[in-house]
C-alpha cells in the first residue's frame, strides 16, 4: 500500500542542516519584508508617522502593492486641498511614513489612492478611477491607521489601530 521513495544520499541533509537552512530562509524573508516596508518614496520616516495605511486587494487576496497615493490637507480659509506628500505602497501594500508628527496638525485630510492605475497595471479595468478617503483629525497626538479594502467594483475603509 505504501510506496517507497529512494532519495540519493548526496541530497540528504541532517536535521540541524535543514533547521539552519529554514531559519536562514525565514530571516531573509523578514529582512526583505522590513526593507520593502521602508521604501515608500517621498514619505516621512515610518517610525515618526502618526498616520499609516494598508491597501488590500480583497478580490485577489493579495496586498495592493505599488499603488500610487497622495496625502492632502484642507486649507479651511481658502477651501482648497494642499498636497502634503505622494508615494507608492510597498510589496506588502503599506506606506507607513505618510507624514511626520510635527506636520500632523488638527484639520481635515484626504488620502487619495490611484486605484485605476493600479488595476490597469494588473491588466484589469475597474469602476473607480481613484478612491479619496476624507477624515478629520482633532487629536494629532494619537496614532491613525486607514486601511483600504479594495476590489475592481467596491471598496471599504475604517479607522484601524
Amino acid at each position: 500500500m505504501y510506496k517507497t521513495i529512494n532519495y540519493p544520499v548526496a541530497n540528504l541533509q541532517t536535521g540541524s542542516q535543514k533547521s539552519s537552512h529554514m531559519y536562514t530562509t525565514r530571516l531573509r524573508r523578514i529582512k526583505d519584508h522590513l526593507l520593502a516596508e521602508n521604501q515608500c518614496s517621498d514619505m516621512a520616516t515610518p517610525q515618526a508617522s502618526p498616520l499609516t495605511t494598508h491597501v488590500l486587494n480583497t478580490a485577489e487576496g493579495v496586498p495592493g502593492a505599488r499603488m500610487a497615493l497622495s496625502l492632502h490637507r484642507l486649507d479651511s480659509h481658502l477651501a482648497v486641498w494642499n498636497l502634503l506628500t505622494t508615494g507608492t505602497t510597498n510589496d506588502d501594500g503599506r506606506c507607513p511614513g505618510l507624514i511626520t508628527r510635527e506636520a500632523f496638525i488638527p484639520g481635515m485630510y484626504k488620502l487619495r489612492f490611484e486605484t485605476g492605475q493600479y488595476f490597469e497595471g494588473l491588466g484589469q479595468t475597474c469602476f473607480y478611477p481613484y478612491v479619496e478617503v476624507v477624515f478629520t483629525i482633532t487629536e494629532p497626538s494619537q496614532k491613525f491607521h486607514l486601511p483600504l479594502l479594495l476590489s475592481r467594483f467596491s471598496y471599504s475603509t475604517y479607522r484601524g489601530s
